[in-house]
C-alpha cells in the first residue's frame, strides 16, 4: 500500500515538473510588466514621503494644501488599478510560497506597495464614485397619479363654498402655501380662488399669481382634483361679490383640524380667506392627498413663459461652457446672518454690524454666538462650501452657478470660493442688463430664474437648509434623485476648526465620511421625517425594478392638447 502511494506521488511530481518552465515564463513576463508599471508611475515628492512618516499632530498649517491631488493641478498621472495590484499581489504570494525567487519578488512587491500607497494619498479629495450621478436612482421615480378611490371634483364640490388664501414670505415659502392651499380646498370640498401672493413683506414684490405662474395651466391641470376660479363670484345675478370671512389656522393643521375649525365657518359664511398661509398643513395625510400635493408642486405649478424662456437661456449658456455644472444656493445675506445669531470671526466690526441688524427683532436674544455653530444651525461660509466641494472630488475646473442675494462682506467674502473654483458665474455675469431688465424690479421673478437654473443643474448645493433648498431637494428627489448636497454642518464645524492641524488628504477623507447621508442618494432620509416638501416619500414616491411609469407625463401632454383646443375655439 505504501509502495503504491509512493509511485503515485512520484507520478504527480514528474507531471508538475514539466509545468515549472511555463510557470517561470509567466512569472518572468509579469515581473517585466510589473517593472514597466513601476517606471511609468510618478515618483512621490519629498512632501508626500514626509506625510507618510510624520505623526498627524506634527503637521503644520502649510501641510493643508487644497488640491494636492495631481489631477486638480493638471499633471497627467498614470495610475494602476487597485484590483490589478491585489490580484498580482496574490499571484506573487503564491510564487513566493512555491520558492521561486522569493527575495527579489519580496523586494519588488514591497517597493510597489509603497509606491501605490503614496500615489493614493496624493489623490486628496478624489472619490471613486461618479460625482455627477446618484447610485440606484434608476430604480426610483415619482408617482403621483390618483388612485381609483379618489373621486372626481364634480362629485364632491357643492356650489357656493369658496376658499381664498393669502400666502406669506418669499417665492418658495409662498410655493408651499399654494401647494397646501389646493389640498386644503380638497379637504373642505370647496372651490379654490387663485391664491393671493404676499406683496407687503420684506421682499416687496408687487407681482400677482399670473405674473409668476402659468395660471391657465394651473387651473386646467388640477381640474379633476379641485375646482379653481380666478376670483370670487357674485351672489346670483347682479348681486354683490362674496365677502370672505378671514381667519388663520395653526401650523401643521391636520385634516380633522380643517374640518373642525374651518368647515363650520365655511358652511355658515360660504367664503373663507385663510391669512398668513405658510406651512399650515400637516406633514402626514392620507395617500391620495399626499399624491395631490405632488401633482400641485411638481406638475401644476409652472412658471410663466417669460421666466422660463430667460431661465432656459441661462441654463444653455452654462451648458455651453461645460458638460456639467454645480448650482450653489448661497444664503449669506447680512439680515440672514444677523437673525441666525452666528459669529464668523469678523471681530468687533462683525459684532457691531450684525448686532445693529439684529435689533429689528425685539424677541431675538443671542447669549452665546458659538452655540448655534456647534449645533449645526449656522450657514457655511463661502470658503467652507468651496473646501467641502473640493474634498468631495470636484476639481478647480468645475463650473459653478451661484444663486445668492447680497453677500455679507462682498467680494472679500467670495474671494476664497472664487480661488477654489475660478469658473464662477451668476445670472448677472452670463446675461446682459437688457435681458434681465424686465425682472430686476421683482425679487420673486429673479428668484424664479435662479430656481430653474438650480433645478436643471447636475449637482445642487446649499450652505443652509432654507425654503428654496428644501423645495429643490424634494423636487430633485421626485424627478430621479439628482445629486443634492446638504452640508452636515454639525460635524463639518469641528472639522473646519481643526483643518490646519491635518493634511489635505485626511481632511478630504473626513469630509466624505461626514457627508454620507447628505448627498441626495435614495433612502438617505427616513420616510416621514422632516417637511413633506423636502422629503416627498412613500406613498408618493416608489421604488421599482421595471420601466418608469409615464402616466403623469401623459396627463401633462393631454392637458396641453386640451388647452390648445380651447384656444382654437
Amino acid at each position: 500500500m505504501a509502495f503504491h502511494f509512493q509511485r503515485r506521488r512520484l507520478h504527480y511530481y514528474h507531471r508538475f515538473r514539466f509545468l515549472l518552465p511555463l510557470i517561470s515564463a509567466i512569472s518572468g513576463a509579469l515581473l517585466i510588466l510589473f517593472a514597466l508599471l513601476l517606471v511609468l508611475a510618478p515618483s512621490p515628492s519629498p512632501l508626500d514621503v514626509n506625510h507618510l512618516h510624520q505623526p498627524r499632530h506634527q503637521h503644520s498649517s502649510s501641510s493643508f494644501n487644497v488640491g494636492v491631488d495631481d489631477d486638480a493641478i493638471g499633471v497627467p498621472v498614470f495610475r494602476v488599478p487597485v484590483r490589478f495590484f491585489l490580484f498580482f499581489s496574490l499571484f506573487l504570494r503564491f510564487v513566493i510560497s512555491s520558492g521561486f525567487e522569493s527575495n527579489s519578488v519580496r523586494y519588488w512587491l514591497d517597493l510597489y506597495a509603497s509606491r501605490l500607497l503614496l500615489q493614493n494619498q496624493s489623490r486628496g479629495g478624489r472619490s471613486d464614485r461618479d460625482i455627477w450621478t446618484s447610485r440606484n436612482s434608476k430604480f426610483y421615480y415619482g408617482c403621483s397619479n390618483a388612485t381609483h378611490k379618489f373621486p372626481n371634483v364634480d362629485e364632491i364640490t357643492p356650489p357656493n363654498r369658496y376658499l381664498a388664501i393669502a400666502t406669506s414670505g418669499g417665492l418658495n415659502q409662498q410655493r408651499t402655501g399654494i401647494t397646501d392651499a389646493v389640498v386644503a380646498a380638497r379637504i373642505l370640498n370647496a372651490s379654490l380662488v387663485v391664491p393671493k401672493l404676499d406683496q407687503k413683506s420684506f421682499w416687496k414684490d408687487a407681482s400677482n399669481f399670473s405674473e409668476i405662474f402659468d395660471v391657465d395651466w394651473f387651473i386646467y391641470f388640477l381640474s379633476k382634483d379641485v375646482k379653481i376660479i380666478k376670483q370670487l363670484p357674485r351672489r346670483g345675478k347682479g348681486g354683490k361679490t362674496w365677502t370672505p370671512s378671514t381667519m388663520r389656522v395653526p401650523r401643521k393643521c391636520s385634516e380633522r383640524c380643517y374640518q373642525n375649525r374651518v368647515l363650520p365657518v365655511l358652511l355658515k359664511r360660504h367664503a373663507v380667506q385663510l391669512n398668513k398661509f405658510d406651512y399650515r398643513l400637516a406633514n402626514k395625510l392620507s395617500t391620495d392627498l399626499q399624491k395631490l400635493r405632488c401633482r400641485v408642486n411638481y406638475h401644476a405649478l409652472k412658471f410663466t413663459d417669460p421666466i422660463q424662456n430667460m431661465a432656459k437661456k441661462l441654463v444653455y449658456r452654462m451648458r455651453m461652457r461645460s458638460k456639467h455644472y454645480i448650482a450653489l444656493h448661497l444664503r449669506y445675506e447680512p439680515d440672514m446672518l444677523a437673525f441666525s445669531g452666528c459669529y464668523y470671526g469678523g471681530g468687533d466690526k462683525e459684532r457691531k454690524e450684525l448686532g445693529a441688524i439684529r435689533r429689528r427683532w425685539k424677541t431675538l436674544h443671542i447669549s452665546n454666538p458659538d452655540k448655534p455653530r456647534r449645533h449645526g444651525r449656522c450657514p457655511l461660509t463661502p470658503e467652507e462650501v468651496g473646501l467641502m466641494l473640493r474634498a468631495l472630488g470636484y476639481g478647480s475646473d468645475v463650473h459653478i452657478y451661484v444663486a445668492s442675494g447680497e453677500v455679507y462682506g462682498g467680494e472679500e467674502t467670495l474671494a476664497p470660493l472664487k480661488a477654489l473654483f475660478p469658473n464662477f458665474y451668476s445670472k448677472d455675469t452670463i446675461a446682459t442688463k437688457e435681458e434681465l431688465e424686465p425682472f430686476y424690479s421683482f425679487s420673486s421673478r429673479m428668484a424664479a430664474l435662479d430656481f430653474i437654473v438650480c433645478d436643471e443643474s447636475d449637482v445642487f448645493v446649499t450652505n443652509n437648509n432654507g425654503n428654496m433648498a428644501k423645495i429643490l431637494a424634494g423636487r430633485r428627489r421626485y424627478f430621479g434623485h439628482k445629486p443634492t448636497i446638504r452640508p452636515n454642518a454639525k460635524k463639518l464645524y469641528r472639522l473646519f476648526l481643526s483643518k490646519e492641524n491635518m493634511t489635505w488628504g485626511a481632511f478630504a477623507s473626513s469630509v466624505r465620511t461626514y457627508q454620507r447621508g447628505f448627498m441626495g442618494e435614495p433612502n438617505e432620509v427616513r420616510p416621514g421625517r422632516g417637511s413633506f416638501h423636502e422629503n416627498p416619500h412613500t406613498p408618493a414616491y416608489v421604488k421599482i425594478r421595471r420601466p418608469r411609469s409615464r402616466g403623469m407625463w401623459d396627463q401633462e401632454n393631454m392637458v396641453r392638447l386640451l388647452m390648445k383646443q380651447e384656444e382654437m375655439k
